[in-house]
């Protein structure tokens, strides 16, 4: 996106999320003359085609496209758990703070949180949480993990297999969050069906990082998505001539997904210079994927930074009880960086 200031044009550098991300060129041409039909009936071959594809890149059986990652989530709890039953699940993971409750409200279960420094959980955690057989407690039927995590690291492939295994000797399902799997399967070196051998059922979004304008995949065993399929259609997520979206899906998910370590190194080269500014601490220790967050000091009218930057063509999000949190992906490029360290400098300075 660009605007004009007087004669000038300048691009708008929207760091906020790699949620913002424009389809590609290629993707427009896709969604133009994709083959369509009716998902609901099940005869849209482009939807077949990346259920498929989903499934086979995952190491899964079947997969549903669904309209959003908090779909794919909500789906891969309800069709996992009965009403009264317990999930554990991370503190801070995407289900409990960001998807409106609907673990309470549409799934009906109870969550038990996990609440570590790193947000990560380990066997340990799980052994402790699941309740014993007492007809006073919920069952605990479902364990949740994510991968890669919202504050930007990514958890070991050997914790996750460690995880699973402590999962299945409870007798619980595991559910993966791989909103942004791809980026996780990209920084530790693996493929992404190896951390999903780690569940029993995975989402992952073709949205966010990946340039596709709509949608996210949700993977499991035959019998499981047939159940999500027709959860899906309960709550209204059942779509029609979805091939035209599906088919940005298949470039997002076949070709975007190759392209996320360009995006890592621009947030670990932002993350260098903003070091070197008077004022600016960057989380080192979190810059396993494409997210930088920091913390400034100085600042007399804080409430005014993230207008100020938007003034100068940088779009963030407000501070998260103090951490301001900046997004790489497709569309910010390596020469930007510079432009977009500098004014953080003069913003910071100036406020």
């Amino acid at each position: 996106m660009k605007i004009r200031i007087g004669v000038e044009i300048m691009k708008i550098l929207d760091l906020r999320s790699d949620t913002v991300t424009q389809p590609t060129p290629e993707m427009r041409e896709a969604i133009a003359s994709a083959l369509v039909g009716d998902d609901v009936y099940g005869d849209d071959p482009t939807v077949n085609e990346l259920e498929r594809q989903a499934a086979e890149r995952l190491g899964k059986e079947a997969a549903l496209f669904v309209s959003s990652g908090t779909m794919g989530n909500l789906l891969g709890v309800q069709s996992q758990t009965q009403r009264g039953d317990e999930v554990i699940l991370g503190a801070r993971s995407h289900i409990i703070t960001h998807e409106v409750g609907h673990l309470a409200q549409i799934c009906q279960c109870m969550g038990r949180t996990i609440d570590n420094p790193d947000d990560r959980i380990y066997p340990d955690d799980i052994r402790q949480a699941v309740r014993p057989d007492d007809i006073h407690e919920p069952p605990t039927t479902l364990l949740c993990l994510e991968n890669a995590l919202s504050n930007g690291t990514v958890v070991p492939l050997e914790l996750m297999r460690q995880d699973y295994a402590a999962a299945k000797e409870a007798g619980l399902n595991v559910h993966l969050d791989g909103a942004r799997l791809f980026n996780a399967a990209t920084a530790l070196g693996v493929n992404a069906a190896e951390l999903a051998a780690c569940a029993d059922s995975v989402t992952f979004c073709l949205s966010k990082g990946l340039c596709a304008p709509v949608g996210s995949m949700l993977c499991g065993t035959k019998e499981f998505i047939a159940r999500a399929r027709r959860n899906r259609k309960r709550i209204g997520g059942g779509l029609r001539q979805a091939g035209f979206l599906a088919a940005a899906g298949l470039i997002a998910m076949n070709q975007m997904s190759l392209r996320l370590g360009e995006d890592h190194a621009n947030a670990k080269t932002l993350a260098a210079m903003l070091e070197e500014l008077d004022g600016v601490a960057v989380a080192k220790d979190q810059l396993d994927i494409n997210m930088v967050f920091l913390t400034l000091n100085g600042l007399a009218a804080p409430e005014r930074f993230v207008g100020a930057l938007k003034e100068q063509g940088i779009l963030i999000n407000g501070a998260d009880h103090g951490v301001y949190r900046l997004v790489t992906h497709w569309g910010i490029e390596t020469a930007d960086l510079p432009r977009i360290a500098a004014a953080i400098d003069r913003c910071r300075k100036e406020l």
